[in-house]
């Protein structure tokens, strides 16, 4: 793996996951080997403490990112979700204990060559997407594991999978990436992007290994930008910080927070 490309470094995609108040819930996050960690964000989980009196919705936000996702108590039946554009709701039962490998983007396409835009928007059986890495989820884990024993199992399966990969290493098209990264406001396709790539293989590029165009991809950068500000919404509008991020109005940033989110900034910066 090139080590110029961190895209690390530039971004660390949120997910506000669980509301505080959800009483039973947790949710965490833990860092993969170093030596993984430019194409793995992290390894996750999202798991009931008691059993819940009702059923649980799960809102995961747009990230930019591709999602490994399965239950611990039934490994066999695990998924892929693609990059998605606007936020996903997850009807749950009252006890449950998920696990999730969420991968930096453009690199679960690198690591499986795999075309990002055949699972955009969608969350798909893994067993379709890639065989042998279901069967080794299928084949290794159970409610018997815990923390640690799963980050060493994913840890040692995606260091073999990467040593064995041949990645794409276009300087250009990860320029571009870094670009909409670092410069997360308004861009210019054209103009802002224009590192030795046409506009037409540039998309080509966008949608293989992220699985939406450099527009919807920055998009969502902007949007996880505007979380990572950690700011009430009162001082977002005493700030204007959605015009900093590139929104052309109020109206602009709310309805594309909320398309985004699931919900209006208002309820998700006030709680």
């Amino acid at each position: 793996m090139n080590e110029k490309i961190d895209i690390r470094r530039f971004y660390r995609p949120i997910q506000p996951a669980v509301n505080q108040s959800a009483d039973g819930v947790t949710y965490s996050e833990i860092w993969p080997d170093s030596k993984l960690q430019n194409l793995i964000y992290c390894y996750w989980q999202l798991k009931t403490t008691k059993k819940l009196s009702e059923q649980f919705n799960y809102r995961v936000v747009a990230d930019g990112c591709i999602d490994i996702i399965f239950e611990l108590g039934n490994p066999q039946e695990n998924a892929v979700m693609g990059f998605c554009k606007e936020f996903k709701e997850f009807p749950l039962y009252n006890s449950f204990h998920y696990i999730g490998v969420r991968f930096l983007p453009s690199m679960f396409p690198q690591l499986f060559k795999i075309n990002a835009i055949e699972l955009s928007n969608r969350v798909e059986d893994l067993q379709l997407v890639v065989p042998h890495l279901s069967r080794f989820i299928s084949n290794s884990f159970s409610d018997r594991l815990n923390t640690q024993e799963i980050k060493k199992l994913f840890d040692s399966f995606f260091l073999k999978q990467a040593s064995q990969s041949k990645f794409d290493n276009d300087n250009r098209f990860y320029a571009a990436i870094e670009i909409v990264l670092y410069n997360f406001s308004a861009i210019d396709i054209e103009k802002d992007l224009n590192t030795g790539i046409s506009p037409r293989q540039l998309r080509r590029l966008f949608e293989f290994y992220v699985g939406g165009t450099a527009k919807t991809f920055g998009n969502v950068v902007r949007f996880q930008n505007i979380l990572k500000t950690n700011l009430s919404y009162e001082s977002l509008q005493k700030t204007k910080a959605f015009l900093d991020a590139g929104y052309y109005d109020q109206s602009h940033f709310i309805k594309e927070f909320k398309k985004l989110y699931g919900i209006t900034p208002s309820k998700a910066f006030d709680r």
